[in-house]
């Protein structure tokens, strides 16, 4: 077995007894890259030179220090919308290709203070519009499991490099199902934690009142380490929650006797692919198995998700990426004859098609005369969307159902087709309307490419999102199943 196949406890445990080193870790991941990622292309950018000198200090440090860090010496990679002191940050946009920030992302600076190791920035949907990856501005990531295949998106980078044994774990952003649906189409745990679980600040915008960052592992219990580490309150965001972290480790217990399951028959309707459901209906009877209990429930607002989804999602994409201007940092385009003329050469050599549809969009719903009939309206929508989750989530402890409709799509099936895309998600964005917790663990194979299971939480309490995500997992083989690459 690969070092990088390894799970946290065990890899810890052997960096104590001084079997491995962190430099055999580093090492591994830079040879699985070089064996690999000229097929997958998941990474933008490598680090390689810091990622070894840090590796070489943390060696010297061993073991004393190996507990002081709770991620010590374990290599991850990190979505290119999180800001990288002096590492290019590009959000895979011509915009920002020569972008080095001068600071650290909250996140990444917690990553830093638990001394995992940072190989390097992953590929993602340009400024993370998209769900296939395919958006990006420099190149397409491809699905482990199948090459012809996306791997999802917009954290399709950060799924694809797991999935591939490229690092251990990464860091992605979910708007509307962004961490989840490419988790599911990869066959790894995507986690979006609740709304002001994990800072924002450093998180490069989309739609502010939606975005979160979250963590991509191989298993469960890896999932929980990430996050343990990525939580808390920060002053540098406005929207972070000031409520406890608990101990996420301690609620992996295996038991979920008596536990009460919502399972939305909207989330089991036409247009979910037969093989899907069925998987998911096997993952319930796993469950009924390990002592839970299931009922069918209605969150009937649901059908209006995607529509208001994408209405606020692009009306707060059009305000954050008014910044871009070539003015202050980013690329400036050298034809304008004046300083109008300049901002509009900039932003339109610089953003992408999906960027600049999305901007319009947002631009339209936001403008006089239209407001109260699209942008308000869509806001009233998500209220009751968010009623919806919490007059079932009063009754039951978690609802449950598949991450996305279909596993992944061909490469360049759905590109020019931009409405049957943005349905990909018709799943994973509510959850961000309502502000939840939501895990995404592999339950199967259909046709060779990963099925993933959503299972969603009450506000803060991904303790008993991880208790049940590994319970399943725990009790099936179905996280062990690897991609032949």
């Amino acid at each position: 077995m690969s070092l990088l196949e390894q799970n946290v406890s065990s890899l810890h445990k052997q960096l104590r007894d001084k079997e491995i080193t962190v430099s055999d870790l580093v090492d591994a991941s830079y040879k699985r890259i070089a064996e690999v990622d000229d097929k997958v292309k998941a990474f933008l950018t490598l680090d390689e030179e810091t990622a070894r000198n840090y590796a070489k200090q943390l060696d010297e440090a061993l073991p004393e220090r190996v507990e002081k860090g709770l991620l010590y010496g374990l290599p991850i990679g990190i979505k290119d919308n999180i800001i990288t002191k002096g590492l290019r940050t590009t959000c895979a946009s011509k915009i920002l290709g020569n972008f080095e920030p001068v600071h650290d992302a909250t996140a990444m600076g917690k990553i830093r203070s638990s001394e995992a190791i940072m190989i390097g920035k992953l590929n993602m949907d340009e400024f993370a519009m998209g769900s296939s990856t395919e958006n990006s501005s420099f190149f397409r990531t491809r699905n482990p499991w199948n090459l012809d295949h996306v791997p999802g998106g917009s954290s399709g980078g950060s799924a694809a490099s797991v999935a591939a044994g490229e690092v251990l774990f990464s860091l992605g952003s979910d708007t509307g199902g962004s961490i989840r649906q490419p988790a599911s189409y990869c066959g790894v745990v995507g986690l979006k934690p609740t709304y002001g679980r994990v800072s924002r600040f450093g998180l490069v915008a989309f739609a502010s009142s939606l975005d979160q960052i979250g963590p991509i592992t191989r298993s469960v219990e890896d999932n929980a380490y990430l996050l343990q580490v990525i939580s808390g309150y920060d002053h540098m965001d406005s929207t972070s929650a000031n409520v406890d972290v608990p101990d996420y480790l301690s609620s992996l217990t295996g038991d979920i006797q008596g536990l009460k399951v919502a399972v939305p028959k909207e989330y089991l309707a036409e247009g979910v692919n037969e093989d899907v459901k069925n998987k998911i209906l096997d993952a319930l009877k796993v469950l009924e198995g390990l002592g839970a209990t299931w009922e069918e429930v209605s969150l009937p607002h649901s059908k209006y998700a995607v529509a208001t989804y994408y209405l606020l999602a692009s009306s707060e994409a059009s305000a954050n990426l008014a910044r871009f201007d070539g003015v202050r940092y980013g690329v400036r385009s050298d034809n304008g004859a004046n300083l109008i003329e300049m901002y509009k050469e900039s932003r339109s050599a610089g953003f992408g098609d999906e960027v600049k549809r999305r901007i319009m969009l947002g631009t339209f719903a936001l403008s006089s005369g239209y407001y109260d009939a699209y942008y308000k309206k869509a806001q009233q929508v998500r209220t009751l969307i968010k009623k919806d989750f919490d007059d079932v989530l009063e009754k039951f402890d978690v609802i449950i159902g598949p991450t996305a409709p279909t596993t992944a799509f061909k490469i360049g099936e759905q590109v020019d087709d931009p409405l049957t895309m943005y349905a990909n998600d018709i799943l994973t964005i509510p959850v961000n309307l309502a502000g939840v917790p939501a895990i995404s663990v592999p339950c199967g194979l259909s046709n060779g490419l990963p099925v993933g299971l959503q299972i969603i939480g009450k506000h803060f309490d991904e303790s008993t999102v991880y208790r049940v995500a590994h319970a399943f997992e725990q009790a099936t083989e179905h996280h062990k199943a690897k991609p032949q690459l």
